[in-house]
């Protein structure tokens, strides 16, 4: 019998490759989300008759887009085993600054909210040094910046909201591209290029490298501090726009906005399917993750259920993402030594059966010596 035809060539040619086996694996993570929502929206048709209305859908969609983004620039942290808290704080620092620019320094809209944004990067600049150079944990780093970060907006702004700003700046939060909200717009273009960044660019494969073993990506030659330090800048930009847009939709810089962002940021990469131990992740899985928040918070007001069982539910479903998140990878890690364990074993009937087929042909070998 061919080892093709022989049992051990059938568990060979029936075993998935390892890249696609935790593709399958991210997919239905993310489908476990997605049907999460599907359940929720679903159940809060049924018990408010204003949920489905377009209104409230387009408030889900404002509401949501701001966690999003930020969310997107925390997802690709998180992908290479990081995580950025200081992500509320920088919102709030950079919307603001910003706000700051234009209504005390006369600086038109555009300009001001690139300073907004720009002011985030910066902060991801020093996240990302912290990091890399100083090799702090990213856990202190970003913990520590977050009070650094929160202090200097009330040190530069002072305990005062910033008003006074130009009404052209409302449309950049308030105004609308035909019936979509131009909070929802700015979504969907981050969204999408998240999406080509991890699937198109060096920085998500690289990315996904990193933290999936970071030792062995040193090795193979990826330069780990700058892409660490731009995950970091992305997210902190990111954070500043989303500073930015808040500002505009209250049509002021709020000193204290931003306040547990990060956490809800978080929860929604986690609850998407993104692990913190890194390389495992998508924008997809993070925007469902984000608006299953969103729609369990907006349905909470609807039926007029208090924020304190909305962070109640939430909190819970982080515990079971996390915690199905470490089944996951035990699973995995299982599979994997079964996968080295087997393919030990075929190699040594694969030698056992050239060494008996080596003696059958009367080559040297000891079946042929006995049998001479």
């Amino acid at each position: 019998m061919s080892v093709a035809n022989s049992p051990a060539g059938t568990s060979r040619a029936l075993k998935l490759p390892e890249g696609l086996r935790d593709r399958l694996n991210e997919i239905l993570s993310q489908l476990a989300a997605a049907a999460g929502l599907i359940i929720v929206a679903v159940a809060l048709s049924f018990a408010s008759p204003y949920f489905l209305t377009s209104n409230n859908l387009f408030n889900i969609g404002v509401q949501v887009s701001i966690v999003a983004l930020v969310a997107v620039g925390q997802t690709l942290v998180i992908l290479t085993a990081g995580i950025d808290l200081s992500v509320g704080s920088v919102a709030g620092l950079g919307g603001i600054l910003g706000t700051m620019v234009i209504a005390k320094l006369g600086f038109p809209v555009v300009p001001g909210i690139i300073v907004g944004v720009l002011v985030g990067a910066a902060i991801g600049v020093v996240n990302g040094l912290l990091v890399t150079q100083m090799r702090l944990p990213p856990f202190i780093a970003t913990l520590g910046m977050l009070g650094v970060a929160r202090g200097l907006t009330f040190i530069v702004g002072g305990e005062n909201a910033v008003y006074g700003l130009p009404s052209s700046f409302r449309l950049f939060g308030e105004g609308q591209i035909g019936p979509v909200p131009m909070p929802i717009v700015y979504l969907i273009v981050v969204g999408a290029a998240g999406y080509v960044v991890l699937s198109r660019t060096k920085l998500g494969r690289y990315a996904y490298a990193i933290g999936s073993n970071e030792e062995a990506a040193r090795i193979s030659g990826i330069p780990l501090n700058r892409y660490k330090m731009a995950v970091y800048i992305i997210s902190g930009a990111l954070a500043g726009f989303g500073g930015m847009i808040a500002a505009s939709l209250v049509h002021s810089g709020q000193p204290n906005y931003g306040v547990g962002l990060e956490l809800n940021a978080i929860a929604a990469c986690v609850i998407g399917g993104a692990s913190l131990f890194g390389g495992v992740g998508t924008i997809g899985g993070t925007l469902i993750g984000a608006f299953l928040i969103a729609v369990i918070t907006n349905g909470a007001v609807l039926l007029n259920i208090t924020q304190y069982y909305q962070q109640v539910i939430i909190g819970v479903i982080i515990w079971l993402a996390v915690w199905w998140d470490q089944v996951r990878r035990r699973r995995l890690a299982a599979v994997a030594a079964q996968a080295h364990g087997r393919r030990g074993t075929e190699a040594a009937q694969d030698g056992q059966s050239s060494i008996r087929a080596q003696g059958d042909d009367g080559a040297p070998g000891e079946a042929g010596s006995a049998r001479a």
